[in-house]
């Protein structure tokens, strides 16, 4: 079980970027669905996206594929 939010993974820092510059992702997951917005937060479990709509989706971190970044 995670304890910490070790920020010093690039996968941590990379999730943190797309939420300091506010920029859309493509969230691919397991299941094969597909989840594109802006991320808002992350902890060490899950991360919330939020669409087009303004919808918020909070993802197990688990169920992700990839995360490709949008520009």
């Amino acid at each position: 079980m995670i304890t910490e939010f070790d920020t010093t993974l690039p996968s941590i820092k990379q999730v943190q970027t797309l939420i300091k510059q506010t920029n859309p992702a493509e969230f691919k997951l397991l299941t094969g669905d597909v989840i594109r917005g802006k991320v808002l937060w992350q902890d060490p479990h899950c991360v919330c996206i939020v669409d087009e709509n303004s919808e918020q989706t909070t993802v197990w971190k688990q169920a992700i594929a990839y995360i490709k970044p949008k520009t």
